[in-house]
């Protein structure tokens, strides 16, 4: 089994209404082939492209001047515990169901799509308004990038036009990176998928021994996801879009649901 990650070349700044589907396809026909450089890079079915939460949020439009937002009386006082601008703070309340935990720098928040997470996945960072190239405009610390507003809905609309263009059956997976309770560094993390299980339940499964594992459920997705977050880098590496051959289980309809653990489960809240 050979996992062949490969990312996609010359994929330009994304602006608000961009094209995503033909700028990926475009992607694929400027990068070569791993296997034979000598050709163009195409899709073959069971192909998964893994994009950043990001480029999505940009074509989509979630990008906010913070100028246009007024906090509220919460998001101040929720802001001086944390000592974030209140406007940030008022737009991460906005986009979470309840705030969990706060000390100064982070506020840790369960978003509206389910998962746990810092600041409610708002970004500053690669955020730049109507930049045409990273030194057309200064980065600007009052626009800020939310994320999709339904990344599975995202990553379906994606499949979908490729596939029609392509004939071939292939999977999205929508990428954002997280931190973790118990661990230090950020991770890639999918918030997102169509067209690839986002778990693949091992119970019954046997070992090596013949024993039948009992409690094994695996978060391919996830694991996906962070091989991915690999190869993109987290700064000024200008790779997005991640082409993935090789993964080792069969496609299916996948949703982020899947990956939440219910919150009577969650032993930690």
């Amino acid at each position: 089994m050979s996992l062949i990650l490969t990312p996609l070349r010359h994929i330009p700044l994304i602006h608000s209404g961009d094209d995503l589907a033909a700028i990926l396809l475009e992607g694929l026909n400027t990068t070569p082939d791993p296997c034979d450089p000598s050709q163009p890079l195409t899709l073959r079915p069971g192909d998964i492209l893994a994009i950043t939460s990001k480029i999505v949020s940009k074509a989509e439009g979630r990008l906010v001047n913070l100028a246009t937002i007024t906090p509220s009386e919460a998001a101040q006082a929720l802001a001086r515990r944390a000592d974030k601008d209140p406007r940030l703070v008022e737009l991460i309340l906005r986009e979470s169901r309840e705030v969990l935990r706060v000390r100064p720098g982070v506020i840790i928040v369960e978003h509206r799509l389910g998962f746990i997470c810092a600041n409610a996945g708002i970004d500053h960072s690669n955020v730049w308004p109507q930049a045409e190239s990273p030194e057309a405009t200064p980065p600007s610390e009052d626009h800020v990038l939310l994320l999709p507003s339904d990344p599975d809905a995202s990553c379906r609309a994606l499949r979908e036009r490729i596939e029609a263009q392509t004939g071939l059956s292939i999977g999205v997976i929508m990428i954002d990176s997280h931190g973790r309770a118990w661990r230090i560094g950020t991770v890639g993390t999918c918030i997102g998928l169509s067209g690839i299980p986002a778990v693949i339940d091992e119970r019954g499964w046997k070992d090596l021994f013949g024993r039948k594992l009992r409690v094994t459920i695996v978060g391919v997705a996830d694991e996906l996801a962070a091989a991915a977050s690999l190869v993109m880098g987290q700064a000024a590496e200008g790779t997005p879009v991640v082409h993935v051959r090789g993964f080792p289980y069969p496609l299916r309809e996948g949703t982020l649901s899947e990956l939440l653990r219910p919150k009577e489960l969650d032993l930690f809240r």
